[in-house]
This record gives C-alpha cells, sequence and structure tokens, in this order.
C-alpha cells in the first residue's frame, strides 16, 4: 500500500482520545467548555465571536469563517481534541525550537530579557504584531522580566501548564 508524497494519515476520531493523556484531555475539555458559550456541545462562530468578545477582542465575522473553516466537520469536543491534536503534531521539533533559542539566548541560561525577546520577534524571520508579541506575553512562562524558554517549548509543544523545574 503506497502513500502519496506529503499526504499525512488520517487519524480515526475514536482513536483520538488515545494521542493525549488524561491531564491534557481534561485541560482540552475546560477549553472547549470555555469556548462552547452556549453549552450546546459544538463551538460555532458565535461561540468564538463570543469567547473573543469575553476577552475584549472583537473579531470580524471574515476572521471566524476562517477560522471555522480549519475543522473538517461540527466542532464538537472530538473534532476539538482531533484538530488541537494536528495543531501539536505541527509544530517544529524540540530541537529546531531549541535551535531558534539558543540563537537569542547564546549562553543558555533558559532565560531570554522581555526586551530582547521583543526585538527578536519584531526583527527576525517572520516579524510579529505588536498585537501578537502581547498574546504571547500573556501565556509565555516568565521568571521576573523574562522569558523562560524551556518552558515556553513545552507550552508550545505539549500544551498545558507546566511547572518551574527544580
Amino acid at each position: 500500500m503506497s502513500k502519496a508524497k506529503g499526504k499525512k494519515p488520517q487519524r480515526s476520531g475514536s482513536n483520538v482520545f488515545a494521542n493525549f493523556d488524561q491531564q491534557q484531555i481534561q485541560e482540552f475539555k475546560e477549553a472547549f467548555t470555555i469556548i462552547d458559550q452556549d453549552r450546546d456541545g459544538f463551538i460555532s462562530e458565535k461561540d468564538l465571536k463570543d469567547m473573543w468578545a469575553s476577552l475584549g477582542v472583537i473579531k470580524d465575522d471574515s476572521f471566524l469563517s476562517e477560522m471555522m473553516k480549519e475543522a473538517t466537520g461540527p466542532l464538537n469536543f472530538t473534532m476539538f481534541l482531533t484538530f488541537m491534536g494536528d495543531k501539536l503534531q505541527n509544530t517544529d521539533s524540540d530541537d529546531t525550537l531549541v535551535s531558534a533559542f539558543l540563537t537569542i539566548d547564546s549562553e543558555n541560561t533558559g532565560l531570554i530579557p522581555k526586551t530582547q525577546f521583543t526585538n527578536a520577534l519584531t526583527q527576525l524571520g517572520d516579524r510579529f504584531s505588536k498585537e501578537e508579541i502581547a498574546q504571547m506575553y500573556d501565556v509565555a512562562p516568565m521568571k521576573g522580566d523574562s522569558v523562560d524558554w524551556k518552558r515556553f517549548i513545552k507550552l508550545i509543544k505539549y500544551g498545558g501548564d507546566f511547572e518551574e523545574e527544580a
């Protein structure tokens, strides 16, 4: 049986729960519940609009439509979990992310001062907007005024909140 070049194997919806541990599933369930504003068991454009508004952000209908187009069907919890799994799998490898952060943290301290990190994000590679940077700092693990990039990699790759390492 040959695979078409560039095609990823499709996961079975019933097997999606096997791709995550119980803690991750619980965290995704909490996120799903927050997004499912009308509590009907499905995420709709209206749910997304209401969720963004609850965060003080107004998104237009075309933005919301584009978000919904990323799902391959009605967005119930199983589809949401499949979607999130795909998103997490499509990140760069740990080694690639470590190498990228080491270009900024050349002494491998595990910390990058916020001003230095902001400069890198606005001047190197795919430049971040001020809004994207603010959103990133809302979730980035910080130690004082520095980004703890080793914990940040875990957040990017695996989701969830990781405690500081000893």
